[in-house]
C-alpha cells in the first residue's frame, strides 16, 4: 500500500490592491468617480485662489479664511470668525454674511464635506493614507477622538485671553496655501509634519483626532441634509476595503451592520461625505442620499 502523499501548500496569490474588484466589475471611473471630482474640486479651489497673485486673474481675493468672489460673494470661515469674536473684534458685516452664507451651504452638503471636498491638507493626509497602506505599516496610535472638540474650545479661550486669533498663527490649511502661493521653508514644514504624523505616528491623526477646525465643520455636519447610505447593505461580503480607506471608519459599522436597530443612514458628523466608500466596494452597498429618504432609514429589528 503506497503512503497517502503529503498535500503541498498552495502559496497565497499576491495581495490585491484596495478597490481592484471593484475596479473589475464597476470599471475605473465608477471606481475612482468620488474621488477624482474631489481632486477636481480641491485643485478648482486652489486655481481660483492662485489666478490672482500668478496671473493677475482676480475672480477670487482672500483666501479660505475670508474671500470675496467676483467683488461680490463674501464667504468666511465659521469657526475664524468664533475666534474673531472670541478676541473681542467687532466683524464687518460682510463677514457676518459670509460666515452665515457658508454655514447654510455646509448644512445642507454636510459640515466636514469641506474636509475632504476643499481643505488643501486632505491630499496630504490622503497621501499619507495611502503611503501607510502601500508600506503595510501598522502600529501607531491615534489621540483620543475628542482632542479636537477640546482643541477647539482651548483656541475659543486663548482667542479670548490674548485678543488674538490664536489657531491662524499655526493653522495647517492657511500655512498650505500660503506655501502654494508663496513658497517658503518654514510653511511647507508644517505640511510636512502633518503628513509624517499620519504616516508613523498615528493613522488618520490630524484630521480625525487633532484639527479644531475639522470639530467646527462637524457641529455644522451634525444637521447636515446629504448624507453617505448603506442602503443595500445586505450586498456586504465583508471585504472590509471601506473600513481601509474611510478616513472616519469608526462611523461605518452603525450603518452598515444595523448595530442597536439603526437605519442604513451614516448620521455621524464626522462623516466627511468623500465618497470612498461608494468607490471601492465592488457590490455597491453605498450610495449617497440625504436624511429625509425614508428608504434610508428603515430601521432593522434589534434582535
Amino acid at each position: 500500500m503506497s503512503p497517502t502523499p503529503t498535500p503541498v501548500a498552495t502559496p497565497p496569490g499576491p495581495k490585491k490592491r484596495i478597490g481592484a474588484e471593484a475596479r473589475e466589475l464597476k470599471g475605473f471611473w465608477r471606481a475612482h468617480r468620488w474621488l477624482l471630482l474631489r481632486r477636481l474640486s480641491q485643485a478648482g479651489v486652489l486655481a481660483l485662489f492662485l489666478l490672482g497673485p500668478l496671473a493677475g486673474v482676480w475672480i477670487v481675493k482672500g483666501n479660505l479664511s475670508a474671500s470675496v468672489t467676483l467683488g461680490v460673494l463674501p464667504l468666511t470661515d465659521p469657526f475664524v470668525l468664533a475666534q474673531s469674536l472670541a478676541a473681542g473684534h467687532a466683524p464687518a458685516l460682510s463677514a457676518l454674511i459670509g460666515a452665515a452664507i457658508v454655514i447654510v451651504f455646509y448644512a445642507l452638503a454636510g459640515g466636514r464635506a469641506f474636509c475632504a471636498w476643499v481643505c488643501p491638507v486632505n491630499l496630504i493626509t490622503d497621501g499619507a493614507g495611502w503611503l501607510r497602506r502601500r508600506l503595510d505599516l501598522s502600529g501607531g496610535r491615534a489621540p483620543n477622538p475628542r482632542l479636537r472638540h477640546w482643541l477647539l474650545v482651548a483656541v475659543l479661550v486663548a482667542s479670548a485671553l490674548t485678543g488674538r486669533l490664536v489657531w491662524e498663527n499655526v493653522n495647517p490649511v492657511s500655512l498650505t496655501q500660503r506655501a502654494l502661493i508663496f513658497g517658503g521653508s518654514a510653511v511647507w514644514g508644517a505640511a510636512l509634519a502633518v503628513f509624517l504624523f499620519d504616516l508613523l505616528v498615528a493613522p488618520r491623526g490630524w484630521c480625525g483626532h487633532v484639527c479644531p477646525a475639522g470639530a467646527a465643520w462637524s457641529l455644522i455636519g451634525r444637521v447636515s441634509v446629504v448624507r453617505v447610505s448603506a442602503r443595500h447593505r445586505d450586498r456586504c461580503n465583508d471585504c472590509a476595503e471601506c473600513y481601509a480607506v474611510c478616513p472616519e471608519p469608526q462611523i461605518i459599522p452603525i450603518a452598515l451592520k444595523g448595530k442597536g436597530g439603526a437605519g442604513p443612514l451614516i448620521l455621524d458628523e464626522a462623516c466627511t461625505h468623500c465618497g470612498r466608500c461608494i468607490d471601492v466596494c465592488a457590490p455597491d452597498v453605498f450610495t449617497f442620499s440625504h436624511r429625509f429618504n425614508k428608504l434610508d432609514r428603515q430601521e432593522r429589528p434589534t434582535p
